[in-house]
This record gives C-alpha cells, structure tokens and sequence, in this order.
C-alpha cells in the first residue's frame, strides 16, 4: 500500500516526543525501556514492528493507548497530548486487536452482541436492550464480508468458535467504527499458521479499504517483510532500523536476520 500523496500524508498522525519509561525504578528489578525516543507515525503508514523481547516494542504500543504513561515526554494524537484525553475519547480513535481474542470480545456473549457492544463503543449507555435486532442484518453483511461463515453463527457464544474466527471477529469488531489508529499486538501469535495467513490478509484489506494507520508488532518476520508500507526493528528501547517505502519494498528477512545476529553479536549472545 503507498502512501498518500502531498502534504497531508507527511502530517504525524501519532508524534512521540522524548520518551522515557523505566520500570520498577530504584528497586533490583528496575528496567529501562525508553531514554529519549522519538516517533513520528504518519497518515496511511501500515508498520511493522519487530525486535527481540524487551526491545520496547509492546511498551510503545501501550504507551500510545494511553494505558501506561510515560515518565517523560509527550505523546501526541493529532496534535492533542494523549495522556490528556479520557480513556473513552481514545477509544473513539484507537482500535486494537490483541495476541489473545478474549480481550478484544467477550467470549460469554454472543457474535450479535459482541458486535452490538462494538458499534455503541463511546457513546453513552442507557436503560436499553443492548441489542438492536433491526441492525442484525447489518452485522451479518460485515460477517459475510470476512468470508469464514461467521454470518450464519451470529447467535453462537463467541467462546466457542475457532482461533482463527475469534481473532478475525475482533479485527473487524476493532474496526466497526470510525477510527484512525489500529494497533495490532501480536495479532497472529496464537494462531496456526493457516490461520496466520488468512488474518493477516484480511488485516490488509481492512487497512486498505478503510485507509487506517496500522502499528503492527509481530515476531513473523515473513508478515513484517510482507505486508505494510514500513518496517521498525527495535532494540534497546532505539530503532536499529527504519525502512519505509521503497526501502521497505527492497527489504529481505535475510536483512533482519543478518541484524539480529550483528546485535546477538553485540551484547555477547
């Protein structure tokens, strides 16, 4: 997928500023993730994120959800510092999809409910049924749509279906309605790798049809190299490679094993 064209696509969609973030400071198990970072996400970029553990890829995306603060600098969403809004008026705006399906639905209620729940993210709730029947048609167009059968189980728990059902039932409940910001964390981890495949190329043809920024952070270095339109790798809480474009077209993953091995060879692995 390109990037738009002029100077809206340059704007930052997501702007991190001088970021700092350790943990369990002045006690045995501190640990320093950030020291100064800095990222700019622009419009219409799908990026990859990769990196060995610890590497501050997870904490990047919390950080931007608001879920943890930093210790310094600012986050910026649209210009706006994140740490500001309300956690409901995030939620208007980020998506996220998550490696284990039950965070992203619940697995008590059903498909139809599930989705019910989805479409009155950040509005207010009242004494009502949670469900709207006359919008059960609608919701089956948006199942058919992912093309795994899920239309015709939307009275089903979401508990019992499959890994691969669950997951792409959260991707397109995260992306129901109007948001700027899909977060993928691991998405595609716990599934097999028939599976794997399939939600990733329904990711991409959400974020193409709905024009999304993506952050993507995935151990799957044939998805990172495949899909998106820029490639982090991340070490040591810093960017050891930013590719973007035409050099993230030109990327092999014997490109990212070759760094990963130069940084094993560095801290002595």
């Amino acid at each position: 997928m390109s990037i738009q064209s002029g100077c809206e696509a340059r704007v930052p969609l997501i702007r991190m500023q001088h970021i700092d973030k350790t943990f369990n400071p002045d006690s045995v198990s501190e640990v320093t993730v950030f020291r100064d970072f800095n990222l700019d996400l622009l419009r219409g970029q799908f990026v990859s994120v990769v990196g060995s553990n610890g590497s501050g890829k997870t904490t990047m995306q919390n950080l931007i959800c608001g879920s943890i603060q930093a210790d310094r600098g600012e986050i910026l969403l649209d210009g706006a510092p994140i740490d500001r809004m309300k956690e409901y008026q995030r939620a208007r705006r980020i998506g996220r999809v998550f490696q284990d399906p039950s965070r992203g639905t619940c697995p008590e209620l059903t498909i139809l409910e599930n989705m019910a729940l989805a479409e009155n993210k950040g509005k207010a709730f009242g004494l009502t049924l949670g469900v709207n029947r006359k919008r059960t048609e609608y919701y089956r167009t948006l199942l058919e749509d992912l093309k795994l059968g899920l239309e015709d189980k939307v009275n089903v728990p979401v508990g019992g279906l499959s890994g691969g059902q669950r997951q792409a039932l959260a991707l397109r409940i995260a992306t129901m309605t109007p948001i700027d910001l899909l977060i993928l964390d691991e998405h595609t981890a716990a599934l097999d790798p028939n599976a794997s495949a399939t939600i990733m190329e329904l990711t991409d043809r959400i974020v193409k049809e709905k024009q999304l920024t993506a952050l993507m952070v995935t151990h799957n270095l044939k998805f990172a190299v495949q899909y998106g339109n820029r490639l982090l790798m991340m070490h040591q809480g810093q960017a050891v490679i930013d590719a973007a474009d035409d050099e993230k077209d030109n990327l092999q993953i014997s490109d990212l094993l070759d760094r990963f091995n130069e940084i094993s060879l560095e801290v002595g692995n």
